[in-house]
């Protein structure tokens, strides 16, 4: 059965970017430490991965159906171009469709109307029994608080960021539990770790 899971490279004190988005340098550092290529969509990013970053890195993309992102992360990104780098169709959960997009196209699939629990329904139409993907901060946490997250991964970087922005937060049922990790690869410069949500 397909499952909805988070994941995204971490600092070890929580967090998925640091102060005014910066310490990217160091979250994707991995990214470009090694020397097997990983191609994406965008003919101009080819990541440089060690063997074990790329078996783990491939090992999750085979499974990713459809990916959910936020509006902040669609800007910030500018769209990608047109495509996310991963090649599968990406749900945005956004307040308003951005001016210049079709609600459904090719690529980008907008939803405007039913939080995340629409967003994760429409992603999982279009993941065609794969797994779903929703990218961290408030998309994981909402997620979460709506009992639609299966897993939780973690690209556990060595650096310490300070503030930023946390895999995490406002979440309101504490302590929220997980299993494992269920999978573990040690990779330089990364942590590629793998947790399933328990529910009670």
């Amino acid at each position: 059965m397909s499952k909805v899971y988070t994941g995204a490279s971490m600092s070890l004190d929580g967090y998925i970017a640091g102060p005014q988005e910066s310490g990217f340098d160091q979250l994707f550092k991995w990214y470009g430490n090694g020397d097997v290529p990983l191609p994406t969509a965008n003919p101009e990013m080819t990541f440089q991965l060690t063997e074990q970053s790329h078996k783990w890195f491939t090992g999750y993309l085979q499974e990713t159906g459809s990916l959910v992102v936020g509006r902040k992360l669609f800007d910030f990104t500018h769209g990608w171009g047109g495509q996310h780098p991963l090649a599968v169709p990406t749900v945005v959960l956004t307040h308003s469709v951005p001016e210049g997009w079709e609600r459904e196209g090719e690529h980008f699939v907008f939803v405007t109307d039913g939080g995340i629990a629409a967003a994760v329904n429409k992603a999982r139409v279009l993941a065609k029994g794969k797994n779903v993907g929703l990218n961290g901060g408030t998309i994981a946490s909402q997620a979460l608080e709506a009992g639609l997250l299966d897993e939780v991964w973690v690209d556990l970087v060595p650096v310490l960021l300070g503030d930023g922005t946390p895999f995490f937060s406002g979440l309101k049922a504490l302590p929220v539990v997980l299993e494992g990790p269920i999978a573990s690869v040690q990779g330089i410069d990364v942590t590629h770790l793998r947790y399933r949500v328990v529910r009670s």
